[in-house]
């Protein structure tokens, strides 16, 4: 068995523009329908929601049979646990909330195996190997493990040209939420301060050769982020998707539906 690619830092590499969705329901099942769904890309988000190797293993198994690749955003910087996601299968880490420079050199160790990293040895009972099944795993992990920080706060900022000085960075993923609440503006993503920070943070990714990617939701300002020259975007949450079209769904039946007919009984 050959080494898989990983689709989506060639992606990165080339600054292809990339469309994912982030993943919080922890369901196989759900991954399943969205890994069919065209995405470019997908992130089974272990920050926010209650994933666990465990479940992230199950969800990498049924995206398995569909070309899209999927990443994880671990809970922290965590080397250990970092280590049983690409164990399991994974072969991007989104890193939230990098700060600073050591930050970064850090998380680079962490994805790699020695002598560059600190990644621990064990290819014969891990799926990333296939359980010694792919050749030469261990020669080419590396090379298909990709890197991307989360720059979410005024700090991460502030260090942001010597975080992306840091050879095996791949790309730096900008937060609105986390940053918005960091500069002071907590749910105001769409501040202008906030969105000063934002285009000047994707000029600076893009000018210093990094993919630049955000998580956005609305298609013009995408656009425009592009423009900047963020290369790869979140579009949304599948727990979002799923909440709105409920919603939408019972409110076209309960707004436009006509009375009901009064009962025999209130006729007599």
């Amino acid at each position: 068995m050959e080494m898989p690619g990983n689709r989506f830092k060639q992606g990165l590499r080339e600054g292809r523009w990339q469309v994912g969705l982030f993943l919080g329901l922890t369901s196989p099942i759900s991954m399943e329908i969205l890994a069919g769904a065209g995405f470019d890309w997908l992130l089974i988000d272990a920050e926010h929601a209650p994933n666990d190797p465990a479940s992230v293993l199950a969800q990498l198994q049924a995206a398995a049979a569909y070309p899209v690749p999927v990443g994880v955003r671990p809970t922290s910087h965590d080397p250990n646990l970092i280590k049983q996601y690409l164990d399991v299968g994974a072969q991007t880490i989104l890193a939230p909330m990098v700060d600073d420079a050591a930050q970064a050199a850090a998380l680079v160790r962490a994805v790699r195996y020695p002598p560059a990293g600190i990644r621990g040895v064990a290819a014969s009972i891990t799926r990333a190997s296939r359980w010694n099944g792919i050749k030469d795993y261990l020669a080419h992990a590396d090379a298909e493990t990709c890197l991307v920080v989360q720059v979410e706060t005024r700090r991460g900022l502030e260090n942001l040209d010597q975080i992306l000085a840091v050879e095996g960075v791949d790309g730096v993923f900008i937060g609105p939420a986390d940053l918005a609440a960091s500069l002071g503006h907590l749910g105001e993503s769409s501040h202008p301060e906030v969105r000063a920070a934002i285009e000047d943070a994707l000029r600076r990714i893009a000018v210093a050769g990094k993919a630049a990617g955000i998580f956005v939701t609305d298609p013009a300002l995408a656009e425009k982020y592009r423009q900047l020259g963020a290369s790869f975007v979140a579009i949304g949450g599948d727990t979002s998707l799923l909440r709105n079209a409920a919603l939408k769904l019972v409110a076209a039946f309960r707004d436009n539906a006509a009375p009901f007919p009064p009962s025999r009984s209130s006729q007599s």
